[in-house]
């Protein structure tokens, strides 16, 4: 039901006018919430470092992890420190948790470990973002935060957001839950500090900042040294359990290889039988289905099973913006302390 709900947003089915009474709930009380934490009637915990939020107001992926490892490179380069923090989605831990390189993806969520991995910067996870910043911050000495997810997070103060736009699908009906995919109002991206379109070409939004994602060589899921990679041409499984599976198919299409597709929902659970197809054919997935599928390698016949990790490009001007905001805000923090 959920996965054909979400196809409806996106094709503009009509049945979806049905529920309509819901979305409008759904907008009251979203503004209603908005609305006690910008009046003081709930605490709003503002940490002693620059918060940077990369949420979206869509339902499903729009290319957030791969920014916030683009922005964890490029901020260490100019001096910060960045540690990062996230819900855990589908985790099933002790909140707050820290994630490293031993944690499991069903523990700690798998985008957090992607990014713990791929990064090597401190992630903590918890569904209160002010509790998992303020373990973040004992335990590293971090001097700004990134918040994977949590636009909608009022509990946490922010001094930067950015707005993640899936360039393919858009804001598909433009309709609030369940009417359509969208879990704040269209407007909502005109108090945003930027907007980053995935995949656009700056057609979507006034000054949109375009990024598209770059993938990067493909890698064993056996490790190093564990065979050469399918060459181009090569028929192959192609898993995804993403937001938007259809972009990473589209991707190995356009580097040449002829795909069976296989889609999953996002952040679903792999069993062994979920990676055996009998046939001998090589099996390629996701960065983020791997950090999930490494641990069943072995129920994989021959050890040919890769993964495409990806690169989010974006203009060095958006960069150099963003760093110089960011100095700003630590001089304003230190004259303030």
């Amino acid at each position: 039901m959920k996965q054909g709900l979400a196809a409806a947003w996106y094709r503009g089915s009509l049945w979806l006018w049905l529920l309509w009474p819901l979305s409008l709930l759904f907008g009251l009380l979203a503004v209603i919430r908005r609305q006690i934490y910008r009046l003081g009637l709930r605490p709003v915990y503002r940490a002693g470092v620059p918060v940077i939020v990369v949420g979206n107001i869509t339902v499903g992926g729009s290319g957030k992890t791969p920014l916030i490892l683009a922005l964890v490179t490029v901020l260490r380069e100019a001096g910060f420190t960045p540690g990062v923090v996230s819900r855990g989605y589908g985790g099933l831990t002790t909140y707050p948790a820290s994630v490293g390189p031993d944690s499991a993806a069903a523990a700690v969520g798998d985008e957090p470990l992607l990014i713990a991995l791929r990064s090597g910067a401190p992630v903590v996870v918890d569904p209160r973002r002010p509790e998992a910043v303020k373990k973040l911050l004992a335990e590293h000495a971090c001097d700004v935060v990134l918040t994977d997810d949590g636009l909608q997070h009022y509990a946490l103060a922010r001094d930067i957001e950015i707005c993640v736009v899936d360039g393919k699908r858009g804001m598909g009906n433009a309709k609030l839950l369940p009417m359509g995919p969208l879990r704040e109002s269209y407007s909502r991206l005109d108090s945003v500090d930027y907007i980053v379109v995935n995949g656009g070409n700056g057609n979507f939004y006034p000054g949109e900042v375009d990024m598209h994602l770059q993938a990067e060589p493909w890698q064993s899921l056996h490790g190093a040294g564990s065979g050469r990679m399918p060459l181009a041409g090569s028929r192959v499984h192609a898993l995804a359990g993403i937001g938007h599976p259809q972009r990473f198919f589209s991707m190995l299409r356009e580097q040449g290889f002829e795909v069976v597709e296989h889609a999953f929902a996002d952040h679903h659970v792999y069993t062994a039988a979920d990676l055996q197809f009998g046939d001998g054919l090589p099996l390629v997935m996701t960065e983020k289905d791997a950090v999930k599928c490494r641990p069943l390698a072995g129920a994989l016949v021959d050890g040919k099973a890769w993964f495409v990790p990806v690169t989010a490009v974006l203009p060095p001007t958006f960069y150099a913006t963003l760093v110089e905001d960011l100095r700003r805000l630590r001089v304003r923090n230190n004259h303030a302390g």
